[in-house]
């Protein structure tokens, strides 16, 4: 079963080439996209930063809002609009910054808001 999204999770690309230090237990979550489950951001960061690796944080905040009534289905929906909307498609990881269930006219919606970031070897951005 999938593990709620809530703020600092982590969701990487399929296909992702990490070292066996790196291997984070995860599910399917969205085509092309994982969930990492049993660690947040925060986790996430200590473990690359142990295994000597880079993880790129992206400034640029992205958002979306989906109405429904189902939470889960809106906020898989909301993710999906932020993956299509990422800047820049060569970011292989999505950090979740917010999760908010709201009412706008007795409608439920979901809001998401999340950030860009990348895992790579190198500390320079995008040098394999």
């Amino acid at each position: 079963m999938t593990e709620a999204i809530k703020t600092g999770t982590i969701l990487l690309a399929e296909g992702i080439l990490l070292p066996k230090s790196l291997m984070f237990e995860s599910e399917a979550y969205a085509p092309g996209w994982r969930l990492v489950k049993n660690l947040d951001s925060y986790g996430a960061t200590q473990k690359i930063s142990q295994a000597g690796w880079n993880f790129f944080y992206m400034a640029g905040l992205l958002k979306a809002s989906v109405f429904g009534f189902d939470e889960e289905k809106a906020t898989r929906q909301a993710i999906k609009q932020l993956i299509a909307n990422m800047k820049s498609k060569y970011f292989n990881c999505l950090e979740i910054t917010q999760v908010v269930g709201k009412r706008f006219l007795g409608l439920p919606y979901v809001s998401i808001s999340a950030h860009s970031r990348h895992i790579q070897k190198t500390a320079i951005l995008f040098e394999e």
